[in-house]
């Protein structure tokens, strides 16, 4: 999940979202759809639309056991658990996020169906062979030790288990633009080509079902298809927009390119 640098209690984060909420017209006292909070909970490159996609594509069954790493504020989790009826398991680092998760299922209706736990992907405390997916959307490049970070998501998944990602890729110079929405500095950016997370995923142990560069039909929507709404991560992280324009300009230029898959487990 990308970067949060605001720092709230939970008192003061539920206060933002239910605020945020109330300015779209929604009406928090009653059950939320997960499509209506789209714009705020889905933050990733493409948001809700690319949670669709990616969610086709796996074919994931409704009866799977999921894990969500880096959840964030666990909207593609709701999705999931929406449109599917599975349990969704979500691990998330930042306390603010799981906080504002924990509100979210709550006013979706959808907590019984989806917890949430503070820790980290490079040591997650379940057992081998726990879930039948494991879902993560732009979260390595957060992740310097991604070898260990495969070897958990390889071990947490049951024998012909799915690993369906999207991440972002180094391209072919080096990103210059900063902040972007996963780092403030390149201290904090952790980019691999494609090429090299797909020859670690199969030193893993994943044989690849799709992989493909979506760097380009990212780019072709308009800033009307991203979705504009009062409920935006404005709520939690500063500099949203030159962020977001920073990602938007390195994609352009070949800085970092969009990469998705579908991996299975040996």
């Amino acid at each position: 999940m990308e970067s949060l640098e605001k720092h709230y209690s939970a008192c003061d984060i539920e206060a933002r979202i239910l605020a945020a909420v109330r300015a779209a017209g929604l009406i928090p006292e009653q059950h939320l759809s997960p499509e209506a909070l789209g714009a705020l909970d889905h933050f990733h490159t493409g948001g809700l639309r690319a949670s669709r996609e990616l969610l086709e594509l796996a074919k994931i069954p409704p009866d799977a056991r999921v894990l969500d790493i880096g959840a964030g504020l666990a909207g593609p989790a709701r999705l999931l658990a929406s449109v599917l009826g599975c349990h969704v398991d979500c691990i998330e680092m930042s306390p603010d996020f799981c906080a504002g998760a924990v509100l979210l299922n709550r006013l979706t209706g959808l907590d019984e169906r989806i917890k949430i736990h503070k820790c980290s992907a490079l040591d997650l405390p379940f057992p081998d062979d726990s879930f039948d997916v494991v879902w993560m959307q732009n979260v390595g490049m957060n992740i310097a030790d991604k070898q260990t970070l495969y070897g958990e998501i390889y071990r947490v998944l049951k024998p012909g288990g799915l690993y369906a990602f999207q991440e972002m890729a180094a391209g072919e110079t080096l990103t210059s633009y900063f902040p972007l929405p996963w780092a403030t500095d390149p201290a904090d950016s952790f980019l691999i080509s494609s090429e090299e997370i797909r020859l670690l995923l199969g030193s893993n142990g994943f044989i690849a079902e799709l992989f493909e560069d979506t760097s380009d039909a990212h780019l072709s929507m308009t800033p009307a298809d991203m979705g504009p709404s009062p409920l935006t991560l404005g709520v939690y992280v500063d500099n949203l927009a030159q962020k977001a324009g920073n990602a938007r300009r390195s994609l352009q230029e070949g800085q970092i390119r969009l990469v998705r898959g579908v991996f299975r487990v040996e």
